[in-house]
Order: C-alpha cells, then structure tokens, then sequence
C-alpha cells in the first residue's frame, strides 16, 4: 500500500483543496500517514499570498526532502498557490522536488502519481485555476469531527491593489446551492456541528452565476438562510465579508437565526479615506462606520473581527494615527494586523513610495498592543456571563483541563476557553460560566453538561 504524508499551509481554503487530494487518493488505496518518516509520498500544499507565507513554504519543502536522504521517501510533490504562482521559477529553484501540481491540477493528483509511478517523466502540472468542487469531488475532513470548513467559491472578482489571490485563483467561480446544502447536509450527518463557511469574499457569492444567468437564485443571503433553516449544523460561522455586502437584510438574517453565530468577519485593511482609494478598496470611512453600526444596532452582542495592514505605499504617520485612533474609538473584539507585503504583479508592487521595513514593523507593533489592551478589557466583560462551549478535548497547555471555543471564537484564529471545572463529552455543545479572563483566551467551568 502506498503511503503519503500530507503538510497543508496557508489559509482553510487551502486546507480544503488538501482534503480533495486526500480524498482522491484514498479511493486509490493510499495510507495516509501522520509522520513523514514513515511516507513513501509527501505532498507539500503551499501558499504563495506574501513573502512570510512564501518563505514558510520554501522551507517546508526543503525540511520534507531531507526525508530523501532514508531511502523511504521516493516521491516529494509540491503543490498548490506558490507553484501555481511562480510555475517554471520554482521547478529550477526547487530540484529538490519531483512533482510540481498548480491549484487548477491538484484534484488529478491520484492520476499524476499513478502516471509517475508508471515512468511518466513529466514534472510540471499546470492548468488554469478553473477548478471548481462539485458535489461529486472525494473529500475527506481533516478537522475534529464535530467542525468542517465548506468552500462556496474560488477566486475573486475584486482587485485590492495589494492582492495576489487573482493572479494565483482567477476570478469569482461560485458553487451552485444545492451542492453546497447537499455537501452541508453530509458533515452535519457524519456528526459536524460546525460548519465554517469560506472564500475568498462571501459577499460576492452568486454574482458571477447570476451574471450568466439571470435566473440563477444565488446570493449571500439565500445561501445563509438555506443552510440555517436545512442544514441541521448548530453552528454556522461565516469568515471572509467585504463590508460592502453586509447589508441590513444580511444582519438581520443573522440576528434572527439561533445557529448563525453572531461573529462577523470583515477585513477592513486601513480606514483613511486616501488610503483605502489607493488601495482600490470600494468603501469610505463613512460608509463603513455605518456598516459598522447597522451591526452593533441590531446585534449588540455581535463579535467582530477585523485585519489591517499597516505600511502599505505612501501611508503617512498622520494616516497611521486615523488607524489607530479609529481602532482605540471601536474597540473591536478582534484584530489582526499585517505589514504590507510588496507583491509582484500587483498595483501596489509596483508603486514607488514604498515603506520601509521598520516603519512597517513598529506600526505593527503599535496597532497590535493597542489591540492587546482592547482585547483584555473586552474579555473582562465576559467574566460572570453564562456562554455556550463547543469542548474540543484536553487543553494544550496541561491535561488537567478541558479545552473549547465559545461561538465568538473561530479556530486557529482566535483564542479558546479553558475549562478548569465539569466533564463533558468531545464535541458536545454545553454551558460554561467565564470565570476568569486572559488576553486573549477565556476561563470557565461547565455549569451543566446540558445536550
């Protein structure tokens, strides 16, 4: 039997894409093997969004062909966003590796190794990234059972002046809902309780099918309110909204359905007005104030997560102070916080008032300790409250405790909630009163084992 060690870097969509191959190749016999000494095939997904990401994966690939030097490891395969983005530039910097497979080529990876196997000396597979999931593709969840991400899309229609996701996915390809329900409908009956909606922007979904057909019934909304009403998930997070598409029918969906998580994801990237027209987003401070309102108006005890990026060409201190005064004025629950990332390709690689590398990195640090001091205040107002916990298991800090998120917590992302106080089952959904805060994380103890 052939056995394969998968590593997945970058973002859930990504990860997605690693759970198809996966899929694919287990319906061919493959073992999947949890360490990469032990695999005859490993299989690097990478990421190519910016240079820390890029790097990351670099060496990733070089770690993996030491494994070469055993005898066991005869195929090492690089795949995904950076071969998709730099193709024939990282065949020759990379000879290290066997199999090159671009993100429209990964769902044939069972016949490219077969191929291989069998003498095939082609290296490079390259396609388009017009690939979309159907209903049909082999996918298995690599996540904890109780949680699984569900991709409604590739690619993107916009064109942020900073973003190379166009270049590496294409443009806006959305699945169509009844596959989406159909593929939900699946996890929730393998014992999901959370599905984790992902693209590369929620707000656009259906615009390119409806676009092809004025008919076709896809759109943000409808898709929320399908998988709310039909799923059978307990939870229903949604990651990755422009603001512009966070309309007052979309919030008050979400307000009036118990298992969509009132957590809002909007990367808002700066709030100058100047800034965010070089940056080719399509809002202004005012306009996103509102949504921000909309939001808090309807929904008081709504979490919402932002990103920024700080340094990007021509951002002046006096744009950074807007920045941070309007972070300190909104006391968001979370934020992340990049540097600008000069990318080739893109309008902003190529502009000439770039920002110098300590500049980028003390604003960071700026902005990420405001946001510290945010973050601990808001926790604080946590303490005393009842909330519900999804238990994932023994923390991974010590085994004397249990270890979950509340709804306001996505995964990876954000902190947890840990559990010094009452048992409970992994994967049950039970009520936990906040004891005590930290930064970032939470600390409870289970009040009734509940469901």
């Amino acid at each position: 039997m052939n056995k394969v060690h998968f590593v997945s870097l970058g973002c859930p969509k990504n990860l997605v894409d690693t759970e198809i191959m996966l899929g694919s190749l287990m319906k061919e016999g493959y073992e999947v093997v949890e360490q990469p000494d032990e695999a005859d095939t490993v299989i690097v997904n990478t990421c190519g969004f910016i240079e820390e990401s890029k790097k990351e994966s670099i060496d990733k690939v070089l770690e993996m062909a030491e494994f070469k030097s055993t005898g066991q490891l005869q195929k090492l395969v690089v795949a995904g966003c950076l071969t998709q983005r730099y193709q024939d530039e990282l065949v020759e910097g990379l000879p290290e590796a066997d199999l090159f497979v671009g993100s429209g080529e990964f769902q044939n990876i069972a016949r490219i190794l077969k191929d291989s196997k069998e003498g095939s000396k082609e290296k490079k597979f390259y396609h388009l990234p017009t690939y979309l999931q159907e209903e049909t593709s082999p996918r298995v969840n690599s996540q904890p059972g109780f949680r699984a991400y569900l991709k409604i899309s590739e690619g993107c229609k916009k064109r942020c002046a900073f973003c190379a996701i166009p270049l590496i996915r294409g443009n806006l390809q959305s699945r169509k809902l009844k596959n989406i329900l159909s593929e939900a409908k699946l996890l929730v009956a393998g014992g999901v309780k959370e599905l984790i909606v992902i693209s590369h922007d929620f707000t656009d979904f259906g615009w390119d099918l409806k676009k092809k057909d004025a008919t076709a019934t896809e759109s943000p909304y409808e898709l929320l309110k399908t998988l709310a009403d039909e799923s059978g998930a307990d939870w229903i997070r949604v990651l990755y909204l422009y603001p512009d598409g966070v309309t007052p029918e979309l919030v008050e969906l979400i307000r009036s359905r118990d298992n969509l998580v009132k957590y809002f994801d909007m990367p808002l990237q700066h709030i100058n007005n100047e800034m965010l027209k070089k940056m080719n987003r399509r809002m202004t401070r005012a306009e996103v104030e509102a949504v921000l309102e909309n939001i808090r108006s309807k929904i008081p005890n709504a979490v919402i997560r932002t990103q920024f990026i700080v340094g990007f060409p021509g951002e002046t201190e006096e744009q950074f102070q807007e920045l941070l005064e309007f972070v300190a004025r909104q006391r968001f629950d979370r934020v992340g916080c990049f540097m600008y990332s000069q990318e080739e390709g893109t309008k902003a690689g190529q502009m000439s008032d770039q920002v110098d590398e300590a500049t980028k990195q003390r604003r960071q640090d700026q902005l990420m300790e405001l946001q510290r001091q945010i973050s601990a205040e808001r926790q604080a107002e946590l303490v005393g409250q009842v909330v519900p916990v999804l238990i994932e298991g023994l923390s991974e800090e010590t085994e004397l405790l249990l270890q979950g998120r509340n709804s306001q917590q996505a995964p990876d992302i954000d902190g947890v909630t840990y559990i010094n106080a009452g048992q409970a089952d992994v994967g049950q959904i039970v009520p936990v009163r906040i004891t005590a805060h930290h930064d970032y994380d939470l600390v409870g103890e289970i009040i009734d084992i509940g469901r």
